[in-house]
């Protein structure tokens, strides 16, 4: 869906809790199983599964990377911490920009993994 598109008046209003939950990790699946017919929560479910999905997977990396300089005494879990941390903010700060979009009633594509599409 492209940043330009309006969605109905009434479709945003009944459905903006559905977009907010979209935006709060395995939550997401709750507008995409209730309000497959909305077209607004759709589009905001389908940024929030991104997010999980980047979040599961920066996650399962960091877990390994964490693992692996675990060996070094003290030094590898402050390197792991520092290349994490980044990350974590990051995602953050594009769940609190999703919310805030989704209580806007706006279809802004986040940064970064806003072009990706998994729901249509």
């Amino acid at each position: 869906m492209e940043e330009n598109v309006i969605f109905n008046t009434e479709d945003v209003e009944q459905n903006k809790v559905f977009g907010i939950l979209s935006y709060i990790g395995i939550l997401v699946l709750v507008p995409i199983l209730a309000a497959k017919d909305s077209q607004y929560a759709r589009f905001h479910a389908n940024q929030g599964l991104v997010l999980f999905i980047t979040d599961v997977i920066i996650g399962a990396c960091m877990s390994i990377l964490s693992t692996v300089l675990g060996i070094i005494p003290f030094l590898g879990s402050l390197v792991a911490g520092l290349i994490s941390a980044p990350f974590g903010i990051l995602l953050l700060v594009l769940m609190i920009l999703g919310i805030v979009n989704a209580c806007s009633g706006e279809p802004k594509k986040l940064p970064v993994i806003g072009q990706i599409t998994i729901i249509k």
